[in-house]
């Protein structure tokens, strides 16, 4: 509805004017009067023609740019306007002429410079009800994009943090898996170790149990001995005998006969 109240105003507000002398001329005139039919593609060629034999006519920028204005060209329209503000700034056409380039900002949705335009005109035309009335929107309509850009910068830093936060979940969910998984290796190797020396442990009982379960070893069997080699045997010892005492005897005699000889002499 505010919009809607807007452009009314806007409406009521950009009317085509004469400027001093200048008006006199056919181009303007004719402008002039096709812009007040509603007949602003009209109205703009008459005007541009105007700019070309003049460029400096004030009342061909001023009214061309409140034309294209009503054409929806508010690029163009605000160049033209500002080159109107320059020649209008002392003027009694001034505060029109501010309020014009506000509603051209407004269009714009350049709620900034709306403002300072409005507030630019209310200080010739104080008494302007339409400017205030399009200077509270422009407020109302720059704060509420300042708080929109609020919330939406609130809104990214909460999903920045976030994902900040999941990220690092992640990370502290991928270093205790890391941290499991190492412990897990080191289960496994020490599983694999014990069972190792399971294995040994059962195989040395294995060969213990196995040794014990050998039968003693028998003692082997003398081997017979025939009688004629035993007493071959027999006798040969005997020989040996008989010689060693032979042997003894004859050391005897020896010692018994150095005995003697030393006592004779």
């Amino acid at each position: 509805m505010m919009k809607r109240l807007i452009v009314s105003i806007l409406l009521i507000a950009f009317c085509s004017v004469s400027l001093s002398a200048q008006t006199d001329r056919h181009e303007v005139r004719s402008g002039n009067r096709a812009f007040r039919k509603n007949d602003f593609a009209k109205a703009e060629i008459d005007y541009k023609k105007a700019l070309l034999k003049d460029s400096t006519s004030v009342a061909a920028r001023y009214n061309l740019a409140n034309d294209l204005y009503k054409l929806e060209n508010y690029q163009e329209a605000e160049k033209y306007s500002k080159a109107a503000l320059d020649s209008l700034a002392k003027s009694p056409r001034a505060a029109d002429a501010y309020f014009n380039a506000g509603d051209i900002y407004l269009q714009q949705r350049r709620w900034s410079e709306a403002i300072e335009a409005f507030k630019s005109s209310l200080r010739l035309n104080p008494g302007d009800m339409d400017a205030k009335s399009n200077l509270a929107y422009a407020q109302k309509m720059l704060e509420k994009e300042q708080q929109d850009q609020q919330n939406q910068q609130n809104h990214q830093n909460q999903d920045n943090q976030q994902n900040n936060d999941q990220n690092k979940d992640n990370q502290d969910n991928k270093d205790n898996q890391d941290q499991q998984d190492n412990q897990n290796d080191q289960n496994k190797d020490q599983d694999q170790k014990d069972d190792q020396q399971d294995q040994n442990k059962d195989q040395n009982q294995n060969q213990d149990d196995n040794q014990d379960q050998q039968p003693p070893q028998q003692d082997q069997p003398q081997p017979k001995i025939s009688p004629e080699a035993a007493e071959q045997m027999l006798q040969a010892i005997q020989a040996k005998e008989n010689e060693t005492q032979d042997k003894v005897n004859k050391e005897k005699a020896a010692a018994m006969k150095s005995r003697k000889k030393e006592k004779n002499w």
